[in-house]
């Protein structure tokens, strides 16, 4: 499987931390059956709100291997021009495994795919839900700063809540990056 990385408008050294972290899930083989791709899409400017240059992307780095199964995971302003392209991908033949908003605030989420919210804090967790989100979704508390989401997700402490059961039942603490690692897994076992 491929993770494809939509960073937000920011320093490249933030995307940097974030999937350094992200790797260090992977080190261990027993881990992950399969191997994992991580790709980041290299923002220049505002590119992360082009979906065209997204999918550009995805097209150059996956070629002849666009049936093969990917997992966007997408930070702020990087939601709006990957939500899009996640939905061009699959238009175009290409196989979403899931997508993943990262602090996408204000950024509606609607796809024929497993759609994930995380967010900084309860407000923009619950003020989100009325623009689409799947079922297992994650918000920080204590609440953190935007760009800690980003910069050190294995850090950032909060609440796994599913939607399924409803939010009536007890959500499980976790930290931002054993809730990424919970989805891969997910999705690499179905």
């Amino acid at each position: 499987m491929s993770i494809i990385i939509c960073p937000g408008i920011h320093e490249p050294k933030l995307t940097e931390n974030f999937t350094s972290s992200l790797s260090a899930l992977f080190t261990d083989t027993s881990t992950s059956k399969n191997s994992v791709d991580i790709l980041i899409y290299p923002t220049v400017g505002y590119s992360s709100l082009s979906a065209f240059h997204i999918v550009q992307f995805l097209s150059d780095r996956l070629g002849n291997e666009q049936k093969a199964p990917v997992m966007f995971i997408s930070f702020s302003a990087g939601v709006v021009g990957a939500i899009a392209a996640a939905s061009l991908w699959q238009i175009l033949g290409g196989y979403v495994k899931a997508f993943i908003a990262i602090d996408g605030w204000g950024v509606p989420l609607v796809g024929n795919f497993p759609i994930h919210r995380m967010s900084h804090d309860y407000f923009t967790h619950w003020s989100s839900k009325i623009l689409g989100c799947g079922h297992n979704n994650f918000y920080a508390d204590p609440p953190v700063e935007h760009l800690d989401m980003w910069r050190s997700p294995q850090t950032v402490q909060g609440w796994w809540v599913d939607l399924s059961v409803g939010e009536s039942q007890l959500p499980k603490r976790l930290s931002a990056i054993e809730f990424l690692y919970m989805l891969f897994m997910r999705y690499e076992e179905n």
